[in-house]
C-alpha cells in the first residue's frame, strides 16, 4: 500500500465579478474560508468570452493568493465552498442567479492546476463532481500553456501575479522544510 502525504501548495483564487461591491463581499467571505488574502492582484477585463453573460455583460477578474501552504488534496472542498459562496452572492446582490464566479486552485513549482465542475478530456476527476486542470505549467522560467489552456490564461495577462504567487509558494516551502 501506497502512503504518501498530499503535496503542500499555495492556494490561489479567480473571481470574475461586474462591481466593487460584489468584489468585497466575496473577498469577506473568502477571507472567513481561508484566512485574510496575502495577495490580490489589480483588476484584469474579462472580455475573452461571453460565457458568463448570466453573471453580467462586463466582468472584471482578479486573482487572490492566501497565506501558508495548503494540502492539495483538499482542491474538491475548495471548489464545494467557492460554489456556496457563489450561491449566496445572488441572495447579496438581490438576483436569483450568482452574482460572481470563483474559481479555486493552487500553484506550485511547476504548475498552476485549477478546479472544475465540467468534464472534459484534459481533466481529472477528483470525486464529487469536481476535475482539476492543469492549466498553465512553469517551463524555462516562465509560464507555458496547453492548446486547451483558455485564452486569457494563454495570453500572458497573469503571469505576473502567478509569478508573485509561485514565489510565495518557493518561501513557505524553504520555511516548511527547514
Amino acid at each position: 500500500m501506497i502512503e504518501a502525504e498530499a503535496p503542500k501548495v499555495k492556494r490561489v483564487v479567480g473571481i470574475l465579478y461586474p462591481g466593487e461591491d460584489c468584489l468585497a463581499w466575496t473577498l469577506e467571505g473568502l477571507t472567513r474560508l481561508w484566512g485574510e488574502p496575502e495577495l490580490v492582484s489589480g483588476p484584469f477585463p474579462f472580455d475573452r468570452t461571453d460565457y458568463y453573460r448570466d453573471i453580467a455583460p462586463r466582468l472584471l477578474r482578479r486573482f487572490v493568493c492566501f497565506p501558508g501552504l495548503a494540502d492539495a488534496g483538499e482542491l474538491a472542498d475548495w471548489k464545494h465552498a467557492s460554489h456556496e459562496l457563489e450561491e449566496e452572492s445572488a441572495r447579496f446582490a438581490g438576483r436569483t442567479l450568482r452574482a460572481v464566479n470563483i474559481d479555486p486552485g493552487y500553484v506550485d513549482g511547476a504548475r498552476l492546476v485549477l478546479a472544475s465542475t465540467k468534464d472534459h478530456a484534459h481533466r481529472i476527476w477528483l470525486r464529487d463532481g469536481i476535475y482539476a486542470e492543469v492549466t498553465l505549467r512553469w517551463r524555462f522560467g516562465r509560464w507555458v500553456s496547453f492548446d486547451y489552456t483558455f485564452p486569457d490564461f494563454k495570453s500572458g495577462l497573469y503571469d505576473e501575479f502567478l509569478s508573485a504567487a509561485r514565489r510565495r509558494w518557493l518561501e513557505a516551502r524553504r520555511l516548511h522544510d527547514a
